[in-house]
């Protein structure tokens, strides 16, 4: 006779209420006096020792969880807990859920055990438990590790290997995007931009200067800059280098805005076009050097956003600037005679160019 062991069980029930609790970082104590401000005694018939047991013992179930969370496809695989398929969907998309304040913080810096221990000021500047940090900054790292040299969408590489839905997928790639090219972001003068901020400029400088963008002949990869672009970027120095396209561009710009901005707008534009393309071209130029690539954000809030902000140009106007700027290189005789290719470079960098001076314009 043949003998069979079985066991069986019924699906894990899994109290997202309490594991917001964890999730944030409280104790057991803690979680247990939240849950009684709730009313849940009242609202239940509990007495408070259920309340006591039953938190502690979905403590101790998310404890559990935590290593297959941290490599979600395992979650699916794993026979200790029967959870069904949208529940685990809903854990999984809630732990690697974060709060922008305190990715905004350790955004741009190497994601290492090293710089792990900076994550104690993050919960004091951010006012985030410790706890809760700490599996932020940790989810960080590990996707960071996992998809950094890996071909192909960054976004379908995170969302495949960790199953987290597109939008989320997209602010992790923002992350490793930063982190991998160690943008500064931690500069005073940009403590006013905020992590969607950043995760908005990031995405369009994924889909349109790295070696995965779209009209790239390079190899398809996400996290690393088009180096061939950046380095035809630098050609663009004729725009101010060679006085009569400069003169040409310069007279094109100001015919486009003449009376469709206001008049001391359009003053400081005539007044000021030599500084505010100098700008525009010296950022194009100096990309392929990693000190100015790192240094991008604030060279943009430097150079441009602030000059215009204290020349108090309307963020209207600000645009109306950048579409007149963008088109007019279209219209120089000397560049579509003689350098056609720059046309074709110029549209890929203002594309993105201007899309984030606006991100970025505001108080």
């Amino acid at each position: 006779m043949t003998s069979v062991n079985v066991f069986v069980t019924n699906n894990t029930y899994i109290d997202f209420d309490v594991f917001g609790h964890w999730l944030n970082g409280l104790t057991v104590h803690e979680a247990v006096q939240a849950r009684l401000q709730s009313g849940i005694l009242q609202s239940t018939g509990a007495s408070p020792d259920m309340l006591q047991s039953d938190t502690l013992d979905n403590y101790r179930t998310f404890s559990l969880l935590e290593r297959f969370l941290q490599s979600p496809p395992k979650l699916a695989t794993q026979v200790l807990l029967q959870i069904p398929a949208a529940v685990q969907r809903t854990l999984i998309e809630k732990y690697y859920d974060f709060d922008s304040a305190v990715i905004r913080e350790i955004l741009g810096k190497k994601l290492t055990n090293r710089h792990r221990k900076d994550v104690d000021d993050v919960s004091e500047r951010t006012n985030i438990r410790l706890r809760s940090c700490r599996r932020q900054y940790d989810n960080c790292k590990n996707i960071f590790k996992t998809v950094e040299d890996m071909e192909g969408s960054l976004v379908n590489n995170i969302s495949g290997h960790f199953l987290l839905p597109e939008k989320l997928a997209k602010r992790y790639a923002a992350i490793v995007f930063f982190s991998n090219n160690r943008f500064e972001t931690g500069k005073k003068k940009l403590q006013y931009l905020s992590f969607d901020d950043f995760a908005y400029c990031a995405d369009l400088m994924i889909h349109n200067w790295t070696f995965g963008a779209a009209d790239s002949q390079a190899d398809d990869m996400d996290v690393e800059m088009d180096r061939v672009f950046l380095q035809e970027l630098r050609d663009l120095k004729v725009l101010t280098g060679e006085k009569d396209v400069y003169e040409k561009h310069k007279g094109l710009v100001c015919s486009a805005l003449r009376g469709k901005i206001p008049d001391p707008t359009y003053a400081d534009i005539e007044s000021n076009f030599k500084n505010l393309s100098r700008c525009i071209v010296s950022v194009a130029s100096g990309l392929i050097h990693s000190k100015e690539l790192k240094d991008f954000f604030v060279d943009l809030v430097e150079k441009f956003i602030e000059p215009c902000r204290n020349a108090r140009w309307s963020k209207r106007d600000v645009e109306a600037f950048l579409k007149a700027y963008e088109a007019a290189i279209q219209q120089i005789p000397q560049l579509k005679r003689y350098q056609p290719h720059l046309l074709t470079v110029w549209t890929r960098y203002m594309t993105t160019l201007k899309k984030c001076i606006l991100q970025l314009y505001h108080s």
